[in-house]
């Protein structure tokens, strides 16, 4: 019997010891995704080469196979202020630390050890693929007129892969989102109340599957905080990103989406510098693309979510 595409769920829990199954559940752990991609088998192949009597195809051994996930999470608020949103377990496994401020705010920030793992089932219509030791890194999109999405990519240790039912899913816990706008959304970036086409950021991990005699994992080993923003261009008397550039001028970015509490996320970054900008238009009207460096400033503090 053919087998549907749409018919999807992807389960996330995070692990109590690496790499064992926590068996996340549909009523408990399921995320509300988009645009959803997966490796089931990645990694690497060796061939054997042998020198034979005759000419042909020997086939090869693959080595080293990790899956990979990739998908995105409308961003949006929690329900209350303080409460944890959904999508917490997926900052939690893109070495983001989770700070819950009862009936306030809830905090995602940078961490340089003792990093979180998920595992994922990936079930499609039927099969299940399950992800173990998942680690990985998320980007954020922010443009007028389009619901803003985190983009979450993953890599994990190969589990089963069988024939399994469907869940019953609940995603009560997630929110409608608001879409981009002047009314939602406000950023100020270097002190300056932007008028922007968009914002992108990336935590940019970088996440190695890591095979070696007596232990297999996924390892997050590095990050590199970067981002886009496209602005109107203005007068250099207003804002001149050219002297700012090339002097590295460092100045904050400060980001607000949603104005009604439960459905607020803000993004911040204390010490950003940009780029060399480059003009383009939209509309014929001139813009700047400003490349963005998420520095730290007293140490893994680079970049910040809260969720209000």
């Amino acid at each position: 019997m053919a087998r549907f595409y749409r018919k999807l769920a992807i389960l996330t829990k995070v692990e109590t010891v690496y790499g064992t199954d926590p068996v996340p559940t549909g009523a408990a752990n399921a995320m509300l995704v988009t645009n959803v991609t997966v490796t089931p088998l990645a990694g690497d192949q060796v061939s054997r080469d042998l020198f034979l009597p005759y000419l042909g195809q020997q086939g090869v051994i693959l080595v080293g196979t990790y899956t990979e996930l990739k998908f995105d999470v409308e961003i949006a608020g929690a329900g209350a202020a303080g409460d944890v949103p959904k999508y917490g377990v997926l900052m939690r496994a893109c070495g983001l630390g989770e700070t819950v401020t009862v009936a306030t705010d809830v905090q995602y920030e940078p961490l340089s050890s003792s990093f979180e793992a998920v595992t994922h089932y990936f079930m499609h219509d039927g099969v299940k693929h399950a992800m173990v030791g998942g680690r990985g890194s998320v980007s954020v999109s922010l443009v007028p007129k389009q619901i803003p999405h985190y983009t979450l990519s993953f890599k994990g240790l190969l589990g089963p892969i069988t024939d399994a039912a469907m869940p019953t899913t609940d995603f009560t816990g997630f929110q409608t989102p608001v879409p981009v706008s002047k009314a939602n959304t406000t950023m100020s970036l270097h002190g300056w109340t932007a008028v922007a086409e968009s914002l992108m950021l990336d935590l940019a991990n970088q996440v190695e599957p890591r095979f070696l005699i007596g232990d297999e994992n996924i390892q997050l080993v590095d990050r590199n905080p970067s981002g886009t923003a496209v602005v109107e261009a203005r007068s250099l008397a207003t804002i001149d990103w050219f002297t700012r550039a090339q002097a590295r001028t460092r100045g904050a970015l400060a980001v607000q989406h949603g104005t009604v509490a439960g459905n607020i996320v803000k993004f911040d970054a204390p010490a950003v510098e940009v780029g060399r900008p480059t003009e383009g238009q939209t509309q014929k009207i001139i813009n700047y693309s400003l490349p963005l460096m998420l520095c730290t400033d007293a140490g893994d503090d680079e970049f910040k979510i809260t969720v209000m």
